[in-house]
């Protein structure tokens, strides 16, 4: 048994952001706490559904939020000013979280999934040693050649942004019919109203475009635990920058796993056999990790011993 709740929060610029969560029937104590970051134009509560539903029933607590401009979420749709910004909310939301007192002492760990990998990394920089570890899934630490524009259209769409930074102008492939090998699941994505299927608007191309750049020059820094997954076949983010953050990244336990005859998206968009596959490596993955305490959480948990035993003197 697994209780869905919704509910919605304010960022620091007044948007409604959406949020969610699923977990374990309330007798059941969470193994570890999972936070889900969504890829670009898709949403957590519908798309991400069936990941976390898994997440949930093999025991840990699931939290999922749409970005502003993304799903159920305020904002113009489909857009990204500031990427910045996008991951500010994210870390002040989820943070929050981590430090309600029933979720002390808890295991915390984040799962990206395309444009979502890239926000779990930039949210690892800037709360080092927060995150006890990450499932990034086809991350975009690189955007595909198959994909990307000629470099002098993006030259001349670069100096566009500070004009008409909202326009749909960017040229592009079908992203659903490339990422999801299922058909059933394309036509879910297509007919899911909460997910952007427009052509990038320029500004938000542009900070994806940036982000990519910066993440694929910084790989070695990435010390956090990871495991990360890629389809052999994607051809939206680039499996061999996946292969390259787990060669260089400083984290001292790291696992990298490539899936032949997949594509970009592992979470939902391959066969049951396929799901499979990719659901035992990443459960197995954070059952490992979240079967023992590392030195974030003694600390936190000494910290809490000190306070009941003050406390206790106290009263």
């Amino acid at each position: 048994m697994v209780t869905y709740k919704e509910d919605y929060v304010s960022n620091s610029r007044g948007i409604q952001l959406f949020t969610c969560s699923w977990k374990p029937e309330e007798q059941q104590e969470p193994k570890a706490l999972i936070f889900l970051c969504h890829g670009y134009a898709m949403e957590s509560s519908i798309t991400m559904s069936s990941t976390a539903m898994r997440l949930a029933n093999a025991g840990f607590a699931v939290y999922g939020m749409d970005y502003e401009g993304h799903g159920k979420s305020g904002g113009l749709n489909g857009y990204v000013k500031k990427f910045d910004d996008l991951v500010h909310d994210v870390s002040s939301h989820y943070s929050s979280i981590c430090e309600r007192e029933e979720n002390k002492g808890k295991m915390r760990f984040l799962m990206g999934e395309s444009m979502g990998g890239a926000v779990v990394l930039l949210l690892e920089r800037k709360k080092p040693g927060f995150w006890d570890g990450a499932v990034l899934v086809a991350p975009m630490c690189k955007l595909a050649e198959d994909i990307k524009p000629h470099p002098m259209v993006i030259s001349f769409l670069t100096k566009l942004t500070r004009f008409i930074p909202t326009w749909k102008i960017v040229p592009s492939n079908d992203i659903i019919d490339v990422a999801f090998k299922e058909s059933h699941i394309r036509k879910q994505v297509r007919d899911n109203e909460y997910c952007y299927k427009g052509r990038p608007r320029l500004k938000t191309a542009h900070q994806l475009l940036l982000v990519s750049l910066d993440l694929e020059k910084n790989l070695d820094q990435v010390s956090m635990p990871f495991i990360v997954l890629h389809g052999e076949d994607d051809k939206v983010t680039d499996k061999n920058v996946s292969k390259l953050l787990y060669e260089v990244a400083s984290s001292s336990d790291k696992t990298f796993k490539l899936y032949p005859n997949m594509w970009h998206g592992l979470l939902y968009g391959e066969s049951p056999e396929n799901l499979e596959i990719v659901f035992s490596d990443i459960i197995s993955w954070l059952n490992e990790r979240a079967s023992v305490t590392n030195q974030r959480l003694e600390t936190e948990l000494k910290q809490m011993n000190v306070e009941f035993l003050c406390k206790n003197k106290c009263s």
